[in-house]
């Protein structure tokens, strides 16, 4: 007698299962970002910043795989707030101070300590806010999120290594101020967008596929260069993420005020 064909699932239906892949994830983004620090304390910077690039990827895929498969807990959003403090908190920090901060003394080491503190305001914030009704807002953050901080913060030393070298830079002024800008950046309520909800017309896919493959060409060649002006790239991005932000609160805000108005049309 044949038995039945047992169906293979690549996702288990045991929550505790699915729960392991995402948590898995987000424990060796934080390995990578802590051999970050060990990269630097060797002086292998461009080792330590492509640590931390990864790390941010993964970073950006634990949530979306966790919520794909359906293996969202309490403790993966608690273990990947703590990944990102040491991630994109504590190792970018430790790295600008090996390579630039340190030759400033007590002042380097006070810069290192409130980007830091900043990091973890951010996401204590960030974990009180998440959890609300789905809305318009959703498209932004609340400041800049700390991969993207930790990121901001390295751009000093990947323009270093990068190839570019339009114009030169006083890096004891200029690390300073991209520590403290981002660190305000970070704990800010300034809208940032946060490309989660992103729709992309089926006639423009293919331009989209073309530009990731570009990208990732691009990024593999010149890795410093690519990594420098998006960074750049980004932070041009701000004042518009801002403005877009506004525009669309009034937008709401106006049609808000509309659904009151007919609903009280309705009860009189």
């Amino acid at each position: 007698m044949q038995q039945p064909k047992k169906n293979f699932k690549i996702v288990p239906e045991k929550r505790s299962a699915r729960v392991i892949l995402p948590n898995m994830l987000t424990l060796i983004g934080v390995c990578i970002g802590l051999t970050s620090i060990r990269f630097a304390l060797d002086g292998r910077y461009e080792f330590a910043i492509i640590a931390i690039i990864i790390a941010a990827v993964i970073d950006g895929l634990d949530g979306r795989i966790a919520r794909l498969i359906k293996g969202t807990s309490k403790v993966g959003k608690e273990l990947d707030s703590l990944t990102d403090m040491i991630s994109f908190g504590v190792a970018p920090a430790f790295i600008m101070y090996f390579w630039k901060l340190n030759e400033l003394g007590r002042f380097g080491w006070l810069v290192c300590l409130i980007y830091v503190i900043c990091v973890a305001l951010r996401l204590a914030r960030f974990n009180v806010n998440t959890g609300g009704e789905p809305s318009w807002r959703d498209n932004f953050f609340e400041g800049v999120p700390s991969p993207a901080g930790g990121i901001l913060v390295l751009t000093p030393l990947i323009f270093s290594i990068s190839s570019i070298g339009v114009f030169k830079i006083d890096y004891a002024i200029i690390v300073p101020i991209f520590f403290i800008v981002t660190s305000f950046l970070l704990i800010s309520k300034f809208p940032s967008y946060s490309f989660k909800k992103i729709v992309i017309q089926r006639k423009a896919t293919i331009f989209l596929l073309f530009g990731i493959v570009l990208f990732f060409g691009l990024l593999l060649i010149y890795p410093f260069n690519v990594i420098s002006v998006s960074a750049l790239i980004y932070l041009t991005m701000l004042p518009i993420s801002f403005f877009h932000y506004q525009k669309l609160k009034k937008q709401n805000e106006g049609q808000n005020y509309d659904d009151e108005d007919d609903d009280l049309e309705d009860v009189l």
